[in-house]
């Protein structure tokens, strides 16, 4: 089993910048695929952005492309979302995800172990 731990959440106004936390920790015996994933109130979880094993590829959804970073580092076991430009429409709560498997995904179903997720609030 593996646990994923999600930090760094918080209120910052539009314009600010955060950085997410996520450490994977627990028994593991395979490479496993990160991402990140948001759900705001009355919506649907929806990807954010996903890193791959080694972290040579990274993907992002269309809304946050050139404001948000993902990157890891396998040695801390932990993966990192560095957040900026934010705007009131990135108001979510995040959840970290790991997905066994070399490569990125950024189907919901595709992953296996969801931390409990941290509030990022945008004020305008």
């Amino acid at each position: 089993q593996v646990q994923v731990v999600e930090s760094g959440g918080g209120l910052v106004q539009a314009g600010g910048s955060l950085r997410l936390s996520c450490v994977a920790s627990g028994r593991r015996s395979s490479s496993y695929s990160m991402g990140w994933f948001r759900q705001a109130p009355g919506k649907e979880r929806e990807f954010v952005a996903a890193i791959s094993w080694r972290g040579a590829t990274t993907y992002y959804s269309a809304s946050v492309k050139g404001r948000f970073t993902i990157s890891r580092d396998n040695a801390k076991n932990t993966v990192y979302l560095q957040m900026s430009s934010l705007k009131p429409e990135d108001t979510a709560v995040y959840y970290c995800a790991a997905a066994e498997g070399e490569y990125y995904y950024i189907g919901v179903d595709e992953y296996d172990y969801w931390g409990q997720g941290t509030q990022v609030t945008v004020s305008s």
